[in-house]
């Protein structure tokens, strides 16, 4: 635990940690070189969905596949769970510091890894690196922030490490964007997160090793030396005092409950307060995943696809809103949370997700039942061997409609003079899509041209939103 603890941020505690950091310029930059991880984090979870895109085009298994596709984005999260508890381990035995040294060199070598990557067995590898990176950072950046920050700015301090997190995520897809018409596309968009893991390594190089574990560690006048840059000289003893007493505490804990794990735990579980947290927590965390969280931040391009809207370029866009929407939620949340509370915010902004969700199901459903019709004129119009097999031996292809056609594994290219009205079912390849695109009509591969796709988007960025104002309360538990 922390001396002082991790203090509520609201709007005083805000202004003090604006103030306190341009007073204090060694604050800030501890702050935002460990910020940086945070920043990493949401970047690298985020960037997959635009880049999966254009994957899809490069390689064709993966573009028929779609277990494949799962396996690419879902590594990142595997990886990150093995290096939330390496990083754990890290932490204690050789301090904070080192831990993020780790992080960034595993950041770059899985960004190097995905851009150079010949197939996708060496994008997974990559995938696999980040996530390890992803899984250190999130446990050990707002750790070393909280440990060597001023106690009444530090809930402000954490509280924007989170912000950095859909600020990163934000930055992938704005990276996504910019991306969309260069060369290698997919490979810039996972190469470019090497570069600020560049940059955190050497800023950390030279920053100290947290406070707190150097006390542990019976290094008291290094942790002194770290403490007279962070508070004033007529503060330094008490707080001395205070980190001497607080792990004092924790170290009388230890030794009445145990030194292994499983000592540990059963002696947390036994205290009522922390098994009635910890059920809050997790509950809160299980159900948020059930939220559509995950969906969204891995699949949002596609999701936009699936609304109808065909190009690449349009659904990054679009989702760089959503995205958007997600950073402005977390300010939002920070802004609010203390002049509403917690419990709340946090049922309110359930209620809205729960609403969103059901909302776009209904939208989905009716977008595939009123789907373009297929036409047989229209789908012999480019050649008989074009058109889709399934739809030519197909029993009844009269009540074949756009949907019908993508669920057999073709392509839907729109009429020429409107695309809502019944268009072709033809063969899902790159030389019927240049011809389709030749004759100035939209190639629909993954969702159907329809009129509710709109209200699709709406409510995926209304749920982002409040995905964003409900992702803050599960660390207050």
């Amino acid at each position: 635990m922390v001396e002082g603890g991790i203090a509520k941020p609201d709007k005083t505690e805000f202004s003090e940690c604006w103030k306190t950091t341009w007073k204090t310029p060694y604050i800030m930059r501890l702050s935002l070189s460990a910020g940086i991880g945070g920043l990493l984090f949401g970047y690298d979870t985020g960037v997959i969905s635009g880049a999966l895109l254009y994957i899809r085009e490069d390689f064709q298994q993966v573009e028929k596949k779609t277990w494949l596709q799962e396996v690419i984005v879902s590594m990142a999260v595997a990886g990150a769970i093995f290096g939330a508890a390496f990083g754990g381990w890290i932490n204690d035995r050789f301090g904070r510091k080192p831990s993020i040294l780790v992080a960034d060199i595993l950041f770059f070598v899985g960004a190097i890894v995905m851009a150079l990557a010949p197939a996708p067995w060496m994008i997974i590898i990559g995938r696999i690196f980040v996530g390890l990176g992803v899984g250190m950072a999130s446990m050990t950046a707002p750790l070393y922030i909280s440990e060597a920050s001023p106690a009444r700015i530090r809930g402000a301090l954490v509280s924007t490490n989170g912000l950095l997190i859909t600020g990163g995520q934000f930055l992938s897809y704005l990276i996504n964007l910019a991306f969309t018409h260069a060369p290698g596309t997919w490979r810039w968009m996972l190469g470019v997160a090497g570069l600020p893991a560049v940059v955190q390594f050497f800023f950390m190089l030279s920053l100290p090793e947290s406070p707190r574990w150097l006390y542990r560690r019976n290094k008291v006048e290094e942790a002194r030396s770290i403490l007279e840059k962070i508070y004033p000289a007529n503060e330094v003893e008490s707080e001395l005092i205070a980190l001497r007493n607080s792990i004092e505490a924790e170290k009388a804990d230890e030794q009445a409950i145990g030194d292994n794990f499983i000592a540990k735990m059963k002696g947390a579980l036994s205290n009522v307060v922390v098994r009635r947290g910890l059920y809050a927590g997790v509950t809160v965390q299980v159900a948020q995943q059930f939220s559509g969280i995950n969906t969204v931040m891995y699949y949002s391009p596609t999701i936009v696809q699936f609304a109808g809207f065909a190009s690449n370029k349009t659904a990054l866009a679009l989702s760089l809103v959503t995205s958007g929407l997600n950073a402005v939620g977390s300010i939002v949340s920070m802004a609010f949370v203390d002049r509403y509370g917690r419990r709340r915010m946090m049922i309110v902004s359930m209620f809205g997700i729960i609403s969103c969700l059901v909302i776009l199901s209904i939208v989905f459903f009716q977008a595939a039942s009123h789907a373009p019709k297929i036409s047989q004129l229209e789908s012999t119009h480019f050649a008989t061997n074009a058109t889709c097999p399934s739809f030519l031996s197909a029993s009844n292809p009269t009540s074949w409609n756009c949907m019908s056609c993508l669920k057999a594994e073709c392509a839907f290219c729109a009429n020429g003079a409107n695309e809502y009205s019944p268009g072709a079912c033809l063969a899902k390849t790159s030389d019927l899509e240049t011809l389709c695109h030749g004759q100035h009509r939209t190639w629909f591969k993954d969702g159907c041209p329809s009129k509710f796709g709109f209200l699709a988007v709406v409510f995926l960025e209304v749920h982002h939103f409040l995905l964003a104002w409900n992702g803050n309360r599960p660390m207050d538990c």
